[in-house]
């Protein structure tokens, strides 16, 4: 059954969004919403769940590099844990070390350093997420 999948780039003052399908294993970056403290505006989510449809939401979890949780990470799991009440469908957490990191990378690579806006970032990142999540559902 293929699944689509809505990603999450938790930050505080910004939140990249992606989506995915798992008959692909890939995903496409959509947007970067703005937040306030970690606080999307909610109206803008409800319209990317209406025109996406997703069946779950992946949300990166931004763990140490020894795994251990930081500061953001109670922020991205408290998000997690809202989209799931709030649209009453599955929220899973995926690691994503190194995900901005591999993000800037990719997009240097297309377009040097002047390729690399927040936005595009963070979008990037999302996708990167939902992507290492299809690898550790479905071993791709």
């Amino acid at each position: 059954m293929t699944q689509t999948i809505l990603g999450f780039d938790f930050g505080t003052k910004s939140i990249g969004v992606a989506v995915g399908q798992s008959i692909t294993g890939c995903a496409n970056p959509l947007k970067s919403l703005k937040a306030r403290d970690g606080i999307p505006n909610w109206d803008e989510i409800a319209e990317l769940v209406k025109q996406w449809q997703p069946d779950a939401f992946v949300v990166g979890l931004p763990l140490n590099m020894d795994g251990t949780m930081q500061d953001v990470s109670y922020g991205a799991k408290k998000f997690a844990n809202r989209l799931n009440h709030r649209f009453n469908k599955p929220s899973h957490l995926q690691d994503e070390r190194l995900t901005t990191v591999d993000a800037r990378a990719e997009i240097f690579s297309r377009g040097g350093s002047k390729a690399l806006s927040k936005d595009k970032v963070d979008g990037i990142s999302a996708c990167l997420i939902i992507e290492g999540w299809f690898e550790a559902q479905y071993g791709e």
